[in-house]
């Protein structure tokens, strides 16, 4: 049976919040796993994969419950505020475990935690690149329990977060992952399904439903890495995203609003361009790229 309901939380900051959630409970008993999206409210494709796994989903083959928030940050969502929480300017997806007594998106992120983190067995956040963000698919883990999941999701990329990274991954007790697919504000069929199949054959590992998890073919990278820029101004990249690029390779330049070139960015280390920067408008330290 699949219940469709409305999660409030208690907090002063947060009470007029209301969360459409799904709740599956299968026909066997089995583990408790939360399904997140929406936790950066502009990363379309991970919202629609959530809502459409759930929608598809059959209890007669579950074992176990699912708790699933499609759009874990709402005002992002509806104010279309890529990255960071319009209400205080904070990243949800780096204030994990969060913090009661602190402002709104820290109250969000303990909220969260405790409501949904907290209780499961395991985690999955669906994710995919932001309004200005183009993303090769790739799933991120942090602790050493999840990597297994992290590769039974099957998306082409596996990498790990720098702990502790604040993420959602890094709140959760049991095996969680990040998948993400899609990018540069698109609803796009194809992460859409990349994200959907992945999540199924993410439950077979976990048992929760029939049959093993399907072989796929997975490549594993080291530590993932941002890479930001010092000067603000026009950021022009080099590389494509999915590009493998050597160690002091330029990945872009930097130019004043002249034309000039003010800064040229040298990857830190070998590795794989997995999501990318795509405004050419950047702020002092600003966020280019992420590598692994």
């Amino acid at each position: 049976m699949i219940t469709r309901k409305t999660l409030t939380f208690d907090h002063p900051l947060l009470r007029d919040l209301e969360h459409p959630c799904f709740e599956a409970r299968g026909a066997h008993d089995g583990p408790r796993l939360t399904l997140m999206a929406g936790v950066h409210g502009c990363e379309y494709s991970s919202i629609a994969a959530a809502t459409r796994f759930m929608r598809e989903l059959d209890t007669a083959e579950l074992s176990g419950t699912i708790v699933a928030l499609p759009i874990a940050s709402l005002e992002s969502f509806r104010r279309r505020s890529p990255f960071v929480v319009p209400i205080d300017g904070k990243n949800l997806n780096r204030s994990f475990p969060g913090d009661p007594d602190g402002g709104y998106t820290d109250a969000l992120a303990a909220a969260i935690l405790q409501t949904l983190i907290a209780p499961a067995d395991a985690v999955i956040d669906l994710h995919g690149g932001d309004m200005v963000e183009s993303l090769e698919p790739f799933a991120i883990y942090e602790s050493d329990e999840s990597e297994a999941l992290a590769q039974a999701f099957g998306l082409p990329y596996v990498t790990r977060a720098k702990a502790p990274s604040g993420m959602t991954c890094s709140a959760a007790g049991g095996p969680a992952i990040i998948a993400e697919a899609g990018g540069i504000g698109q609803l796009e069929e194809a992460a859409v399904e990349l994200l959907v199949d992945g999540t199924r054959n993410a439950l077979r590992h976990l048992g929760m439903l029939p049959g093993g998890a399907e072989p796929r073919s997975v490549t594993t990278l080291g530590e993932h890495r941002f890479v930001n820029g010092v000067r603000g101004g026009w950021w022009e990249t080099a590389v494509a995203t999915g590009a493998s690029v050597r160690e002091g390779e330029s990945l872009g330049v930097i130019k004043d609003l002249f034309g000039d070139v003010v800064e040229t960015v040298a990857s830190p280390q070998d590795g794989v361009v997995l999501w990318q920067t795509t405004s050419p408008a950047v702020g002092e330290n600003g966020l280019l790229l992420g590598l692994a």
